[in-house]
């Protein structure tokens, strides 16, 4: 009965996930196209990046048999969509000031479930052989997704230098763009810590979450990579 739930569930998320994709690769092809016939070539190549990330997941399928578990793959193309499309071609973060908030939050938690998967591989690596205390996991997973939002900041930094976009969102108020950086990295440091919490009560627990999961579907789409050995110390 169990096993049937879960092959429903896994059913109905496929489904999603594949119109998801279709729906929105047929309107950035459209949008890719629309701008390179107006001579928009940054914006151009954005989207062309947006598509790119997206087909991603299947071209690792095919090429180098890994498979990401569908559910993760539906929140980061929603992300990826709604942070580079609609953020920087559609110009959202000019249209509402709460979406660089809202995206950057996002990217906090995603990050952190990332951080909890790495922790897994890197457990399960042939080189390595170490247990790891729910606390070290969660501690781990929350500096990697900080780290990884002071990364993207830099990234932002450069592309404002380098090729003139306004991705630190700088204002008659605020010209550096300072303020726009802080915003982000604090809300990226909320979203970690939440998703670390989370992750880290229900491992003291001795519970299951969706982040745990995940992984373990991960796992199961790809034996090759794991040994039969168990993760956390509780």
């Amino acid at each position: 009965m169990e096993y049937e739930e879960e092959k429903t569930t896994m059913s109905v998320a496929s489904g999603i996930h594949k119109w998801m994709v279709r729906i929105l690769l047929a309107i950035m092809i459209i949008e890719w196209g629309l701008l390179i016939a107006e001579q928009q070539w940054l914006s151009a190549s954005m989207v062309f990046l947006i598509i790119a990330f997206v087909i991603s997941p299947e071209i690792l399928r095919k090429r180098f048999d890994v498979t990401i578990p569908t559910e993760f793959q539906i929140l980061a193309i929603i992300f990826v969509f709604a942070a580079l499309f609609l953020g920087e071609v559609r110009s959202f973060y000019a249209r509402f000031w709460w979406w660089d908030i809202v995206l950057h939050t996002s990217s906090g938690l995603l990050l952190g479930i990332v951080g909890f998967l790495l922790v897994y591989v890197l457990n399960e690596h042939k080189r390595t052989d170490f247990h790891l205390h729910p606390r070290f996991v969660a501690f781990f997973a929350f500096s990697f997704a900080v780290a990884a939002g002071a990364l993207w900041e830099i990234f932002e930094f450069s592309m404002d230098q380098i090729l003139g976009t306004n991705m630190q969102k700088t204002m008659l108020e605020d010209p550096s763009g300072l303020t726009d950086t802080m915003w982000d990295l604090i809300v990226d440091v909320l979203g970690a810590f939440a998703i670390s919490m989370f992750g880290w009560w229900f491992m003291k627990q001795g519970q299951r979450s969706f982040i745990e999961d995940w992984i373990q579907k991960f796992i199961d789409k790809n034996p090759k990579f794991f040994s039969p050995k168990k993760l956390f110390h509780r």
